[in-house]
């Protein structure tokens, strides 16, 4: 059996050979939602100038812009833009299981999770916000520049933190795992976070195979994770029956996400990665 160090360790050269390659690619995927959205300003206290719109009851007089509002028949509030940073944490999911993939053409959900986290991170910080890994590492990146110190961040292993960290408030949290595990554990890891409290995305990232079964005949499969193997004579047979398991497992996913006031979405690594990034950049737009 492999000595785990060594295969972490293996682990990590490779991670490491492949940063500047992930950094451009997730550069090249964020270039691609970006161009489609627009950006993630809001209104609020801040010096730079958002936008005009017409005087609403409540506003205050100092608010009104005089000089636009000559130019019409009614009243406009001149708006800046909320300069105050949100931070938003990333966490991917550790398990065994993410590094597996079921063909050549395809890549393996630790390489797609870490591709959708990088470009997402791309967009924060292009847009003014702070990004923290998550857990175990205080350092928060900002800047566009940071975003291979990020990168190279993700290679190392997490430092364990004593006590609580404390978060700044309006913390937003996003996930990206195949969530595989059960339920209960599932739950636990949740309740955690959202106790703190965080607001939250969960993404799930699957192989097709893991949502098809497209396998027939005699199939052996290993666990990836310390379970016995398990040899099934025509896997045709519980096709259908897998296909319920995994809908209620999901089911069950997106029901924790929704008692805990998250959003929870899916995605396959045979889909184009800017579709994922695009539903979780709208999912954290400002309301």
């Amino acid at each position: 059996m492999a000595d785990p160090e060594a295969v972490t360790h293996l682990r990590a050269e490779v991670a490491a050979a492949r940063l500047p390659p992930l950094v451009v690619a997730a550069e090249r995927v964020a270039n691609t939602v970006m161009q489609g959205v627009h950006g993630r300003r809001r209104s609020g206290h801040g010096d730079a100038f958002w936008q005009f719109r017409a005087y609403s009851p409540g506003d205050a007089a100092a608010s009104v812009d005089w000089r636009q509002s000559a130019k019409a028949d009614r009243l406009f509030v001149r708006e800046t833009e909320w300069e105050a940073a949100q931070t938003v944490l990333l966490w991917r999911d550790p398990s065994p299981s993410m590094h597996w993939r079921s063909g050549r053409t395809l890549e393996e959900k630790s390489a797609r999770a870490d591709l959708l986290l990088l470009a997402l991170a791309s967009l924060l910080l292009r847009g003014g916000e702070r990004v923290r890994l998550t857990p175990g590492d205080r350092q928060a990146f900002m800047g566009r520049s940071a975003l291979p110190a990020l990168a190279a961040a993700m290679i190392r292993p997490a430092r364990a933190e004593a006590g609580e960290v404390t978060l700044p408030r309006h913390a937003r949290l996003v996930m990206f795992g195949d969530f595989l595990q059960p339920l209960p554990e599932l739950q636990a890891l949740l309740s955690r976070y959202a106790a703190r409290p965080l607001r939250g995305q969960m993404l799930q990232i699957l192989d097709p195979a893991e949502e098809s079964l497209p396998y027939s005949g005699r199939i052996r499969f290993d666990g990836l994770e310390g379970e016995a193997p398990l040899l099934v004579p025509r896997v045709e047979t519980i096709r259908s029956l897998y296909a319920e398991r995994l809908a209620a497992h999901r089911e069950g996913l997106s029901t924790m996400a929704r008692a805990a006031g998250w959003g929870f979405s899916t995605h396959r690594t045979d889909q184009p990665p800017h579709l994922a990034l695009l539903s979780l950049w709208q999912a954290l737009a400002p309301s």
